[in-house]
């Protein structure tokens, strides 16, 4: 992101000192002083250009030529530019750097400024401002997921987060307290955040420490104010009073209206198609704060990207609508029981019928974005694709509904029977678009071509003359030879006199005694005439695609405007659509990967039976049943805080993080990897596992997971789940154990809620015979032949043993290193260094280092007993010569050996 980011709408303090600047400067350094904070995209033929600072920063960030035009104030400006073909792609980075685009057009055509007087310059203006929230363009949007801008307001010491996304219409607000600003934040991850600029110094704000800086768009105080806000909100959506959207306050119009006014502005005065807003009910999801979501990584994988999360493992929509409501559903689980159970059944009914899945999910990979087509359109930036999009969705709906008529089974759930209603009927529309659009329509309308045949006979005849005009020349050529009886008679063109008549001089007088013939031109050996028949179709040949192209124009927009009209009711099937394809795409989930249903219930209960991890199941292409080692899990009363000890690789850290993602699927509404489940709704998640700094912000490892730590103990309620993994480990062993031990007893005592507590500390087991809910188990390992070896099993007990050592053995730790850890180890565990003597016996201990000099005085290690069949195989080994065998004689001695193993 840019320093200092601006907001977009600031006062211009200093005019732009334009004294000697050429016209096109002047008009340039007056557009880009009215947009602060943005690189200008100044339009220029097939390029767009950049100038002085702006060149020069777009030159850095885009890796392209820097370059000069011409002088300022004596001064060379910089330059630089991006063809208008290619925009989209040099846009898409400059956004994903963080900076925002002022687009300029010409406003008029070159032919129009040049019959002004004086000069003709041709004017411009900017048309859009491109920034990281208000994008909606198909290249530089992910299909899979939303781009939402986000605004924060505030009135009556009260907050609110108002979040939209303009490629889809998506309008929501939420209220929120100052110490939910983080989570809910996390939960809608934002591309762009609008602030008051009087609210930058908020504690709210501060107390992200700087998270979301480089996604923050300061506005004017002004653009919050909630009664303007409700005015420009009831204007918008044509309504006397707010009422039917619901009850807002006075911060979630701030917030609302806000955001709204941000669009407007950046749109330049469109207005985006965004849905009446939409209220979100205080605690209707469940809480889960930024580090959490990275620590189970629902959404994101550990490298950032897609793989690797639980979201990349569940989705199996074949929509992008579908795809980006499951990340919705997976990001914001749901509390209601009433509502998780409707989710659940309509994943039923689609998981018993498998034949209606099939043929819904072969019917959905058919349908086009129907909410970014419309979204596109609305804005002024869609084309004949989008119209032919909207014309193809709304002709599958009736398949849609179709499909579920003809079922076997019980009619549809309430899920499920919503969204059919919200397909409507959309059969005249769809008609008339399919009608009026070709099969491969271009991107843009101005392309032409995109107008099906016969739809328009004014606009055929345009383009029978435009397409055919040399055979209409020629047809008038061969009628005009046979009514004057001479056959050289030609109908020719050039560059002077278009089209023409031309015969030789001999023929000239017969052509001049007819009124109908006109003289245009004598030569050496041709005379040239012309008709007013031939110069009507000359003329309407010249026009014609001119004017094809303008009617296909009109003709668009009159569609884009019938489209326009019900996009409310187009929006509501897209989203039906997308609802039926979740719903679809988890009863596949829950059958490719024998998921089941989970029971919610409004309880404290948590009980998981042969539970798996989703995304380890799968990325080990573990499918078969007994592949995953399953383990029970059950937080209920008299055991709420489970104890876990066990060695590294064990598998603690998989079981802590398999039990929250059940409960995240769960409260989506989605089967889950166990072969039962009783979940009591879960009002906040909260997970501290693993370990990282954060040197940017001057945090040590020990450093953030203190602060984690701090927010589950001050947050956490009866009705929360909490994981925490080695709490303590980064600081001095008695002051880890210490901090772990009074964090137990707060989550027990204080919090009360449900918690997996990993650790090393085996000192903390004694706690489970001091507090009531508390209660210990381990991972179980076995020790073969000097080896451990992992079985991932959980079960009632405690570890006696951290199996660190072989642990380090097995990723590979010189063996030098290893023998001296394991003598270090015997002499602490002997007490010898740990004894009353205390320092003097570490002393000792350190005394006999270095390393090597330690371990050269040491016995070598006794070599292991000799195998007599071992040796028996060797010695008849070594016996043979193969190349002095034959085949018989080789097999033979294949057998004897086989024969000395047994």
């Amino acid at each position: 992101m840019p320093d200092n980011p601006q907001a977009l709408e600031s006062e211009i303090s200093d005019a732009p000192d334009l004294a000697g600047a050429t016209p096109m400067m002047t008009q340039y350094l007056s557009i880009k002083a009215a947009h602060p904070g943005c690189l200008l995209f100044y339009r220029m033929g097939d390029f767009y250009e950049m100038f002085f600072e702006d060149a020069e920063t777009a030159a850095a960030a885009l890796d392209i030529t820097l370059t000069k035009r011409g002088k300022h104030q004596g001064e060379d400006i910089a330059m630089c530019g991006v063809p208008v073909h290619a925009a989209d792609a040099y846009l898409s980075r400059l956004i994903r750097k963080g900076f925002k685009v002022a687009i300029c057009e010409q406003a008029e055509d070159p032919a129009e400024a040049k019959k002004r007087a004086g000069k003709t310059l041709v004017r411009r203006e900017v048309v859009r401002i491109v920034t990281p929230g208000t994008l909606t363009e198909e290249t530089l949007l992910d299909a899979r997921a939303n781009n939402l801008l986000a605004a924060l307001g505030g009135a009556e010491g009260k907050l609110a987060l108002a979040f939209a996304d303009v490629s889809t219409g998506l309008f929501e607000v939420a209220a929120l307290d100052p110490e939910q600003l983080g989570a809910e934040l996390a939960r809608i991850a934002p591309g762009e955040l609008l602030v008051s600029d009087r609210r930058l110094q908020d504690p709210a704000l501060l107390a992200l420490d700087g998270l979301y800086d480089d996604r923050l768009t300061p506005l004017p105080a002004a653009r919050f104010d909630s009664g303007t806000a409700e005015r420009r909100l009831r204007e918008i959506f044509g309504v006397g009073t707010l009422d039917g959207f619901g009850a807002f306050s006075r911060a979630e119009l701030s917030a609302l209206g806000a955001l709204l006014a941000y669009v407007e502005l950046t749109q330049k005065g469109r207005v985006a198609r965004l849905r009446p807003p939409r209220r979100v009910a205080p605690g209707s999801a469940m809480a889960i704060d930024a580090a959490t979501r990275r620590s189970l990584e629902l959404i994101q994988g550990p490298d950032g990207g897609r793989g690797g999360s639980l979201l990349a493992v569940m989705d199996e929509t074949v929509t992008g609508a579908g795809a980006r409501l499951l990340r919705q559903w997976l990001s914001s689980p749901l509390t209601g029981v009433g509502a998780i159970e409707d989710r659940l059944d309509a994943v039923d009914h689609l998981l018993r019928q498998g034949t209606l899945r099939q043929g819904l999910r072969t019917l959905l990979r058919r349908l086009p974005d129907l909410e970014r087509a419309l979204a596109r359109l609305a804005l002024g930036r869609g084309g004949p694709r989008d119209l032919a999009a909207v014309g193809q969705g709304l002709a599958l709906l009736p398949e849609v509904g179709s499909r579920f008529l003809h079922a076997d089974l019980s009619p549809p759930p309430a899920a499920l029977a919503r969204a059919l209603e919200r397909l409507g009927e959309h059969g005249h529309l769809a008609a008339r678009l399919s009608g009026a659009i070709v099969a491969e329509p271009p991107a843009l309308a101005r392309d032409g071509g995109f107008v099906a045949p016969e739809w328009s006979p004014a606009l055929d005849e345009e383009r029978r003359l435009r397409d055919e005009g040399r055979r209409l020349v020629a047809a008038l050529e061969a009628r005009l030879r046979a009514e004057t009886g001479i056959g050289a008679l030609k109908v020719r063109h050039n560059n002077v006199l278009g089209y023409h008549i031309e015969v030789t001089p001999l023929h000239a007088d017969k052509l001049a005694a007819e009124d109908r013939f006109i003289h245009r031109q004598t030569l050496a050996g041709a005379v040239r005439f012309t008709t007013v028949e031939l110069s009507d179709l000359a003329d309407r040949i010249a026009r014609a695609g001119d004017r094809a192209t303008a009617m296909e124009v009109e003709i668009f927009d009159g569609l884009v405007a019938e489209v326009l009209a019900t996009a409310a009711t187009i929006a509501e099937a897209a989203l039906g659509l997308a609802e039926i394809d979740v719903a679809a795409g988890l009863a596949e989930l829950a059958e490719k990967r024998r998921y089941t249903r989970p029971r919610i219930e409004d309880s404290a209960a948590f009980h998981i039976e042969g539970g798996r991890h989703p995304v380890v199941e799968a990325g080990f292409g573990l499918g078969r049943e007994g592949d995953f080692v399953a383990n029970d899990c059950d937080l209920g009363p008299g055991s709420r805080l489970w104890l876990l000890t066990g060695p590294n690789m064990a598998g603690k850290s998989t079981f802590l993080r398999q039990n929250a993602l059940i409960a995240v699927m769960a409260q989506a509404g989605s089967f889950v990897p166990a072969a039962g489940a009783t979940i009591g709704t879960i009002d906040r998640l909260f997970s501290r596992v693993g370990a990282a700094d954060d040197l940017a912000r001057g945090r040590s490892t020990f450093m953030v997971e203190m602060v984690e730590a701090a927010a589950i103990l001050n947050q956490a309620t009866a009705r929360s789940l909490v994981i925490l993994d080695e709490l303590g480990r980064g600081t001095a062993t008695y002051d880890g154990l210490s901090i772990a031990w009074a964090a137990i007893e707060h989550l027990h005592d204080v919090n009360r809620t449900r918690a997996l507590f990993a650790t090393h500390y085996h000192e903390l087991t004694v706690l489970a015979e001091r507090l009531a809910e508390v209660a210990a188990h381990t991972v179980k390992v076995r020790e073969w032949k000097g080896e451990v070896v992992f079985l991932h099993e959980v079960v009632r007990g405690t570890a006696d043993r951290s199996y660190g050592i072989q642990v380090a053995k097995l990723a590979g730790l010189p063996g030098a290193v290893i023998a001296r850890a394991e003598d270090v180890l015997h002499r602490l565990e002997s007490g010898r260094a740990g004894s009353a003597g205390g320092r003097a016996d570490m002393a000792a201990l350190a005394d006999d280092l270095p390393l090597f000099a330690a371990l050269a005085a040491r016995p070598a290690p006794k070599a292991p007993p000799a195998d007599p069949a071992a040796a028996a195989l060797a010695e008849a080994l070594r016996a043979l010569a193969p190349d002095d065998l034959s085949p018989r004689e080789a097999l033979d001695a294949l057998y004897r050996l086989k024969a000395l193993l047994t």
